[in-house]
C-alpha cells in the first residue's frame, strides 16, 4: 500500500549480497508505526542514491566515493575466488593471489574490490557485471574474485570458492547524507549498532522527563535525625536482642 505523504517513513538501499533482514526485523519491533522499504541498488549508484534523496540510507561496499556523506563501516567480507569444482583451486582449503598467477581472473566492472593489480593474466574483455563473471566462471572461461557474500548470492551447484588470504578486503557500511541525520535515521543508526530500545543517545531529551526520572532517586535519601543507626539482626527484628535479660534463680 502506498504510504500517505504526510505519514513518517525510511527508506533504505542496499547492495547486493548485502542481508539487512535482521535490522529490518528489529526496526519492525521498535518502529511498528513507520514503514521500513528496502530498495535493491548497484554497487555504481548506491552512493547516488542517497543523495538523490531516493533513500534515507543505503548499505554499499567500501571503498567508494564518501564526497557528502556519513559512513559507518559495519563489518569485513571475507574475499574468495569462484572456480568450477574440478578446478585444481577446489582441493585447496584456501590459496593466495600467487595461485592464481596462471588463470585467467575476470575483473567485472562493477567489482568492490580496491585492487592495485588485479590477480592472474587479464582477460580480452571486463564482464559488465558480477553476475555476467559468474557465467563466464561456469563456461570455463575463467576464475573470479569477490567478497563471499557474492559468492554466495550466485551460487551454483557446479561451482566452488574458496578464500584468498592476501587479496583485498571489502567493507559494509552505512552511509546516509552528512547534513541530514534525522531522528529516524538515529534510530536506524542504533539498531545496526546493537543499542537497546532504551538508549537515549542521539535523542533530544525531554527537561520535564529527565526531572521526573530523577525525583524518585532523590525521594530516598535517608533524613538526618541525628540518632545513630543499630544494624538490625535478620532475625531478631531489631535491637531488642542486646537487652534481653536471663530469669533470677531462686534461692
Amino acid at each position: 500500500m502506498p504510504v500517505p505523504d504526510d505519514q513518517p517513513s525510511f527508506t533504505l538501499a542496499y547492495v547486493p549480497g548485502v542481508t539487512p533482514d535482521k535490522w529490518v526485523r528489529k526496526w519492525h519491533e521498535r518502529m511498528p508505526a513507520v514503514p521500513l522499504t528496502l530498495v535493491q541498488v548497484t554497487p555504481a549508484d548506491a552512493a547516488d542514491t542517497v543523495r538523490d534523496r531516493e533513500a534515507d540510507a543505503v548499505l554499499l561496499r567500501l571503498p567508494t566515493d564518501r564526497t557528502g556523506l556519513h559512513a559507518i563501516p559495519l563489518y569485513t567480507e571475507t574475499t574468495v575466488v569462484v572456480v568450477p569444482k574440478d578446478h585444481l583451486v577446489a582441493a585447496a582449503d584456501e590459496v593466495t593471489l600467487d595461485d592464481l598467477a596462471d588463470d585467467i581472473v575476470l575483473h567485472p566492472l562493477d567489482d568492490t574490490l580496491d585492487w592495485e593489480q588485479p590477480p592472474g593474466r587479464p582477460a580480452i574483455e571486463r564482464p559488465a557485471t558480477t553476475a555476467a563473471a559468474i557465467e563466464l566462471v561456469a563456461a570455463g572461461v575463467g576464475l573470479l574474485v569477490v567478497p563471499q557474500s557474492l559468492a554466495r548470492l550466485h551460487h551454483r551447484r557446479d561451482l566452488v570458492h574458496r578464500p584468498v588470504t592476501d587479496a583485498p578486503q571489502s567493507r559494509v557500511a552505512l552511509s546516509w547524507l552528512e547534513d541530514e541525520t534525522t531522528d529516524l535515521m538515529e534510530q536506524f543508526i542504533g539498531i545496526v549498532r546493537g543499542r537497546t530500545v532504551n538508549s537515549t543517545r542521539g535523542r533530544p531529551q525531554d527537561p520535564a522527563t529527565t526531572e521526573r526520572t530523577r525525583t524518585p532517586a532523590t525521594s530516598k535519601e535517608p533524613k538526618d535525625t541525628g540518632r545513630s543507626h543499630r544494624t538490625r539482626h535478620p532475625r531478631s527484628g531489631g535491637p531488642k536482642r542486646g537487652r534481653r535479660r536471663h530469669p533470677r534463680r531462686r534461692r
